[in-house]
């Protein structure tokens, strides 16, 4: 049982020890709901508002209440316990808590983060899905980078987990691809050609017509236009999709599921829309098929089938969203962009015209990226002309810093990515400042082996040596990683998993700066190695989930 939960037991006891002693009354007392880290040390390590929750049930004043809980709380496991402020409880952890938290870190290694599986928390998230007309941009790469750390510290805090992209290969953006690579090839072999009017012009499609050209020549001129068109469509989507999901791998991100839509064309879609027309929230006006979206507070009803005759890609999306449900993830989690925003109300109705929970469905908006180069936006791409694409991204800054970057913050804000910070090898940068630390943990530990000092199992070292205040902060910092990692896994926020690796890399070197390691006495010296030995196996796991790497050397 981990400390925090050891804490909330206590409380608990401390109450049932106070009802039946008469100090308070008997009543339908709820679970104690927070044990929160204490904002500063003279606060102790948690504090505890269990009082002023109970104080409705009680009918008493919620300090009153926590002086009560107090006097029945006596366990090894803290030193003391104060009351602040309206009746908030502050434990501080005893000293032999802290050493037995260091050696359970030291006894799972690398695995110290990894939460007891919970297969009931199925989760999808779908994010990036972008669709496979041209490069990823900057904003792709904001997406890829928080939706992949998401998925990672799901799955560390026990969720089952199934990463997902929607391929958007059905529908006039795959005809318009086809359309303008056509047209550049015409162009290329000196024909009068005209892209479309909603074409792609960017430099890649060029290069895709290029490509083509130089491995099949002008075959293609021989084709009827129709089915040269065709042709392409599948070249040119297969090659789209390549490159896509190589930059995407080359940026650590790796999806389970790659989906299709054309793969609910038409049986999927066919099955939606017959369950839409016989629940009556399907309807016919105007020669065209509308979902009633108003019922559920959108703004207007939606077509589904054009009167053409077309789906609309709200049409395939009802389709998807079922087959999600019905593959198990009853909890489905989407990274969209800020502009799809009036797109939410008209899916969590058709889910709800499904029969489904809406608030099953968690949408998180992306927010835009501002590029900046000595303070100034940088808004085009040097190669292309138009937006910075993540591979461009990756090749300058790295991958490293771009995904701690865009890690670092809440996916709803808007967000300044300096590249020349991003590009300093110094504290100033916080990526290097984190693996740095964990590289002087390596350093230390090479040095200690050529120094031919003897590492010895931690289960025989004594702990209890590690008296200095920038020891024991190290060891509570690192007990309170779980926790941490429940609260970013529930509210999908990986940015507390990047500002926690930041804070304990930061009281690291503080530690280093102040405490000597190699040369002490034989026992703190043991000691020693052993906390920075937790250290680095904290370090590289909180790195893991946020997909950064932790060299060994710097």
């Amino acid at each position: 049982m981990e400390v925090r939960d050891e804490l909330k037991e206590l409380i608990e006891k401390a109450k049932l020890a106070a009802v039946e002693s008469g100090e308070l009354p008997k009543g339908d007392y709820p679970p104690v709901q927070r044990l929160e880290l204490s904002p500063k040390k003279e606060f102790g390590d948690y504090s505890s508002n269990a009082a002023m929750q109970w104080a409705r049930v009680a009918h008493m004043a919620p300090r009153k209440i926590a002086e009560i809980l107090v006097e029945h709380i006596d366990s090894s496991l803290v030193s003391k316990t104060d009351i602040a402020g309206a009746g908030f409880i502050n434990f501080f952890l005893a000293k032999d808590t802290v050493y037995a938290e260091l050696k359970k870190i030291l006894a799972k290694g690398e695995n110290y983060g990894d939460l007891p599986r919970n297969d009931e928390e199925a989760v999808l998230v779908e994010y990036v899905s972008a669709n496979p007309t041209g490069p990823l941009h900057i904003g792709h790469a904001r997406g890829a980078a928080y939706g992949s750390a998401m998925v990672n510290l799901l799955r560390s805090a026990g969720y089952k987990v199934l990463s997902e992209y929607y391929i958007n290969d059905a529908g006039n953006q795959i005809d318009n691809l086809a359309l303008s690579v056509n047209a550049r090839y015409l162009q290329l072999l000196g024909k009068d050609a005209q892209l479309p009017e909603n074409g792609y012009h960017g430099h890649d499609i060029i290069e895709t017509a290029q490509s083509i050209l130089d491995r099949d020549g002008t075959k293609y001129l021989e084709m009827d236009e129709e089915k040269r068109i065709e042709v392409f469509k599948e070249v040119a989507l297969k090659e789209k999709l390549a490159a896509l999901k190589k930059d995407l791998s080359d940026f650590n991100v790796e999806f389970d599921v790659w989906m299709s839509e054309r793969s609910f064309y038409p049986d999927q879609v066919n099955e939606v829309l017959d369950i839409l027309k016989k629940n009556g929230t399907l309807y016919e006006k105007e020669d065209a098929w509308w979902l009633n979206t108003t019922k559920d507070g959108d703004d207007k009803d939606r077509v589904v089938i054009r009167s053409n005759g077309e789906p609309t890609y709200f049409c395939s999306d009802i389709a998807y969203v079922k087959n999600k449900i019905e593959r198990g993830y009853h909890k489905l989690i989407d990274i969209w962009g800020a502009d799809h925003h009036g797109y939410i109300a008209r899916v969590k109705s058709a889910m709800t015209s499904l029969g489904y929970n809406a608030d099953d469905f968690d949408i998180m908006l992306l927010q835009m990226v501002t590029l900046l180069r000595d303070g100034k936006p940088v808004k085009m791409s040097k190669r292309t002309g138009q937006s910075v694409t993540l591979r461009e991204l990756m090749d300058e800054v790295g991958v490293d810093v771009a995904r701690y970057f865009f890690c670092s913050r809440t996916l709803d804000s808007q967000m300044d990515f300096d590249i020349d910070l991003a590009k300093k090898r110094s504290s100033e940068n916080p990526v290097y400042y984190i693996q740095y630390a964990n590289a002087r943990v390596h350093s230390l530990f090479k040095q200690a082996k050529e120094n031919g000092v003897k590492i010895p199992s931690w289960e025989d070292v004594d702990f209890t040596v590690l008296v200095d205040e920038s020891e024991l902060d190290l060891i509570k910092k690192m007990e309170v990683y779980h926790g941490f990692l429940k609260g970013a896994a529930a509210e999908r926020a990986p940015q507390r998993i990047a500002t926690y690796a930041y804070e304990l890399a930061a009281l690291f070197h503080h530690f280093y700066r102040k405490c000597r390691i190699l040369g002490e006495e034989e026992k703190l010296m043991q000691a020693r190695l052993g906390l920075i030995r937790a250290v680095g196996y904290v370090l590289v796991h909180a790195l893991g989930i946020l997909g950064v790497s932790a060299p060994e050397e710097m």
